[in-house]
């Protein structure tokens, strides 16, 4: 079969491998592979501490995704291509009484879905990551949550592409049919099935995701630590400060991704100068030592949403799969949208 594949984020290229790897030929379209939502994300895999009351099928899926991480990060390893995993772990830490109540609702509803989670004062958790400040109260540990870098997931997917000669054309979509995407230099590609994997941009391609796709905005920033500064903390290290969602992700030179805010602007470019002071006043707040850091990178992207925040991954007519609306969790899910997208085909073909 002939695939082509808008996207070349982290899930379209894990759709691209899975693809190539079962026998089908894959064109890769998109504009700039070094961009999206996929090259300034945070990187956690936390199915467990991202749960809240109302949303068990997202924790459904996604904790059946994590469980296939380890097993989809040997693979891109044993094709000689790192994709930077960690397996450290995640602590969540609360500010003030309000904070420490939204977590209790968290731990109490993780508890009634039989998830492991555990609850510890502000010095249990100092006890696992000095760095935390006096001012966080209280917490819980998620041993079972992951994180990988998202830089390198993406670089050890397109190298390993590159390796079953599937290389990205840059090119940007406009419009797909069945068969045919259509681009904004007037040209088409054409294949047997499009797979729309555009994430945020995906709303704009098809008429069945234009009321199903919206961008939802959020900066990122990127510190290091600097010679002489606290290292780093081991695991991830999210947060509530005063009702402020924030997330600390360790990389391995030394570097700490800070994320990430969230709201409606459409496709509203570059980061907000409050949203990038709110999430290195929260930081601080978490990790005294930061205000210490390097500011490396400041940037924003945009998560695709879906109106229930479960993504869009079924055929929208013969011809033309739909594989977006992954929100927040998009590195999570990859291989298994992966997986099902190529399931899809198969049934497709039989």
């Amino acid at each position: 079969m002939r695939l082509v594949i808008v996207g070349a984020g982290v899930v379209g290229a894990s759709i691209a491998l899975r693809a190539a790897d079962a026998g089908h030929r894959v064109t890769l379209l998109d504009p700039d592979p070094r961009s999206g939502a996929s090259w300034v994300a945070g990187g956690m895999l936390a199915p467990i501490t991202e749960a809240w009351p109302g949303e068990e099928d997202l924790l459904e899926l996604g904790t059946a995704a994590l469980r296939s991480w380890p097993r989809f990060a040997q693979e891109l390893t044993g094709r000689g291509h790192d994709p930077g995993l960690r397996q450290d772990g995640t602590v969540v830490a609360a500010v003030d009484s309000a904070d420490r109540a939204e977590l209790d609702t968290v731990a109490d509803f993780l508890a009634q879905q039989g998830r492991e989670v555990r609850r510890l004062t502000g010095r249990e958790l100092r006890g696992l990551e000095p760095g935390i400040g006096p001012n966080v109260r209280s917490g819980l540990h998620v041993p079972g949550d992951l994180a990988v870098d998202n830089r390198k997931l993406l670089g050890a997917l397109h190298r390993s592409l590159t390796d079953l000669r599937v290389e990205p054309i840059r090119a940007q979509a406009v419009a797909v049919q069945p068969g045919v995407v259509g681009c904004v230099d007037g040209g088409q590609v054409t294949g047997d099935v499009v797979v729309i994997a555009a994430g945020a941009w995906s709303g704009g391609l098809h008429d069945g995701l234009r009321e199903v796709i919206r961008p939802v905005k959020g900066e990122i920033l990127r510190l290091r630590a600097r010679p002489g500064s606290l290292p780093p903390p081991v695991r991830t290290v999210r947060g509530l400060v005063e009702g402020r969602h924030v997330y600390l992700v360790p990389r391995d030179d030394r570097g700490l991704v800070v994320g990430a805010t969230q709201y409606e602007a459409g496709f509203e470019p570059g980061a907000r100068v409050s949203g990038v002071r709110d999430l290195l006043a929260d930081a601080e707040r978490l990790l005294p030592g930061v205000g210490d850091y390097e500011l490396v990178e400041a940037a924003a992207g945009f998560r695709p949403g879906t109106p229930d925040n479960l993504p869009v991954v079924r055929w929208l007519e013969p011809g033309v799969l739909a594989a977006t609306g992954h929100g927040r969790n998009g590195m999570l899910l990859a291989p298994i949208t992966a997986e099902t997208a190529v399931d899809l085909l198969i049934k497709e073909t039989v």
